[in-house]
């Protein structure tokens, strides 16, 4: 881009500020998932009679597309604005997950979608990185004040995650709560909760994971056919590892693969184990590479950040991003028991790509380099 330093319009502050290399990571993963669907989409929709085999290709493009656009007119807004749409998003994300539990449709014994013309919605995938940045922001604003304004602060947040958590174990959808948990505590954790609150939670969520298992039917399964493969239905995670056999290092070429003609979630939650047999173990490792990169150099760019909403808006956006990645690839490798989780940017979904993008926008926009007045009227412009 031909743009002066010297250029003061909002392009060109955007471009000499933003992170552009972990800009670049996203837009490469936003292709390998457009390459990805070329490579699986087209068997799934001829096994399940779509109108085309082009089917997906044709959505995922679209979904592609509005993300890319989404991702940059949300990097471009300064953090009191992040702020504002994310705690916009959350109050909407929130009123609309519950509402799954009366109008939702059920899919796969999970009642988490809402029908909308053309596609279901899940908004529970919204409420991820806007509940992110909303925490960060009730956390952030009481380091400092007194002791009631900060019970009061630790409250609200607290408040916040426990009403998520009754809506998302009544769905049930247990994956995206244990990622909502874990993002949420982390970000408690470096807001200054002390150890002995620390240990506390750990073993509340040790205690929540063994009544999880008692009582829900579909998690004592998943984790009774991972402990015994012997015990259920194991067919998806032994196909995905037999599709990573056949891949070897370099891979059966793009388009040769056999897997993905039976693998019903080969082009969704299963896509990583099409790219392990067509594009080989070399491939796989360079995403998995990827993926680290954009979440360890967004953690190093915050390194010399004083703003504390920044800092904990940032770590929860980059834990989630990263842990959403690593349960679906751990699960297709047959590593943790399976969950229904896309992989960011690469697996097929509407919601899930677009919601990524939102955090990743978020992400972007936080990071962008800030000097002078405008670093100096930072912590000012947030809380505003």
């Amino acid at each position: 881009m031909a743009l002066s330093r010297a250029d003061s319009s909002v392009l060109g502050r955007w471009w000499w500020t933003i992170d552009r290399w972990t800009l670049a990571a996203l837009l490469t993963l936003m292709g390998f998932g457009y390459v990805m669907m070329l490579a699986a989409s087209p068997a799934v929709a001829e096994r399940i009679g779509a109108s085309s085999r082009n089917f997906f290709i044709i959505r995922q493009v679209g979904y592609l597309a509005l993300s890319a656009a989404v991702m940059m007119c949300v990097s471009i807004l300064s953090p009191r604005q992040v702020l504002r749409l994310a705690l916009l998003g959350f109050a909407a994300g929130l009123v609309l997950t519950a509402a799954t539990l009366v109008v939702g449709v059920e899919i796969k014994g999970g009642r988490r979608w809402l029908p909308i013309p053309g596609m279901s919605l899940q908004p529970s995938e919204f409420l991820k990185p806007c509940f992110a940045v909303a925490a960060a922001w009730l956390l952030s604003e009481v380091r400092g004040s007194g002791p009631i304004s900060r019970w009061a602060g630790w409250a609200a947040a607290v408040g916040c995650y426990a009403f998520i958590a009754l809506i998302l174990k009544s769905q049930p959808d247990i994956g995206m709560l244990l990622v909502i948990s874990v993002v949420f505590f982390t970000q408690a954790f470096i807001n200054g909760l002390p150890v002995v609150a620390v240990g506390g939670v750990a073993g509340l969520g040790a205690l929540a994971g063994v009544g999880a298992y008692l009582t829900l039917p579909h998690v004592r399964s998943r984790v009774e056919r991972f402990m015994d493969p012997a015990a259920g239905d194991n067919y998806q995670v032994n196909v995905a590892l037999e599709a990573f056999g056949n891949g070897g290092l370099m891979g059966v070429g793009p388009g040769e693969g056999r897997i993905k003609n039976v693998l019903p979630d080969a082009h969704a939650d299963f896509v990583f184990a099409v790219m392990g047999e067509e594009f080989g173990a070399i491939v796989c490792a360079a995403i998995i590479a990827l993926f680290i990169f954009i979440v360890v150099r967004g953690l190093i760019r915050l390194l010399a950040e004083t703003d504390m909403f920044i800092v904990l808006a940032v770590t929860g956006l980059l834990t989630q991003f990263g842990l959403q990645a690593f349960v679906n690839m751990a699960s297709t490798l047959h590593l943790i028991p399976t969950k229904g989780m896309t992989l960011p940017f690469v697996s097929y979904g509407g919601s899930s790509v677009v919601a990524i993008a939102l955090g990743m926008g978020f992400l972007l926009a936080l990071t962008r380099r800030r000097t002078g007045r405008n670093a100096e009227g930072r912590h000012a412009e947030v809380g505003a």
